[in-house]
């Protein structure tokens, strides 16, 4: 039953990835609620969705080719120190300290998701007043990600948006490519370290590879706001339950 509900929310995950995003709102609720402790299953499901980071890196690979090399390189290394710095944390957070701060994490992902355009046209009004591609504004980012991966791509495309970047295609390439440097030395950090679930990682692997397949043809049948209203109805919900978890009894 454990591994039914896992295959069952990975699936869906690579569905919410490949239309919209959002897929760690599934994989990592899921994983807690089987059992897993807050920051193994934090771990695991970085694990579990990374497939779909890399196949987006590899369905952008000509935009990508079109970005200066000495640019890409730099803004990957900036995004693999604050990506390690972020995975590091997640290592000596206790399961006590990672579950006070996931509900928040989570609420701040939803709304980010749900108002993602929003924040984009609001980055992008005010670029001109912020100086570009800053080294800071990504490794924050990159933290973040590496910490907790929720969000992670509407927080990167509104960053892009103050460095003035308006191609939304080179935008989406340049998200995916961070996102899976970001993932792959997360991956790393955490296999090392021991916290990954291997066996509900590989099945979930599998699944939300089936599920971005799946949500190849979904995306372009179904109609955007009704794929915002179900991410963000399980993003409040999962946030709700969370927050329930950390001052309910017990």
């Amino acid at each position: 039953m454990e591994f039914l509900v896992l295959i069952t929310a990975a699936f869906g995950a690579g569905v919410l990835n490949s239309v919209a995003g959002g897929g760690t709102f599934l994989t990592f609720p899921a994983l807690v609620f089987t059992g897993m402790p807050p920051v193994t299953a934090s771990a695991t499901s970085t694990v579990a969705v990374f497939p779909g980071y890399m196949g987006g890196a590899l369905g952008f690979r000509q935009e990508l080719a079109g970005f200066d090399r000495g640019r890409l390189l730099r803004l990957a290394g900036i995004t693999l120190m604050g990506g390690l710095v972020g995975s590091g944390l997640l290592l000596v957070s206790s399961n006590e300290a990672f579950s006070f701060v996931v509900p928040f994490l989570l609420l701040g992902a939803t709304l980010a998701f749900m108002f993602g355009d929003q924040v984009r046209q609001w980055a992008a009004a005010r670029a001109r007043d912020v100086s570009p591609e800053g080294a800071l504004g990504l490794f924050a980012v990159a933290l973040y990600g590496g910490y907790f991966n929720g969000g992670l791509g509407i927080i990167l495309l509104a960053l892009f948006s103050l460095w003035g970047m308006v191609d939304l295609d080179r935008m989406n390439a340049l998200k995916s490519g961070l996102s899976f440097l970001l993932s792959a030395i997360s991956v790393a950090v955490f296999a090392a370290a021991g916290l990954v679930a291997w066996p509900q990682a590989i099945v979930m692997m599998l699944a939300a590879t089936a599920g971005g397949y799946a949500g190849a043809s979904l995306a372009r049948a179904l109609p955007k706001p009704a794929v915002r209203g179900v991410i963000a109805t399980v993003g409040f919900g999962m946030s709700a339950v969370f927050f329930w978890r950390l001052v309910g009894p017990g």
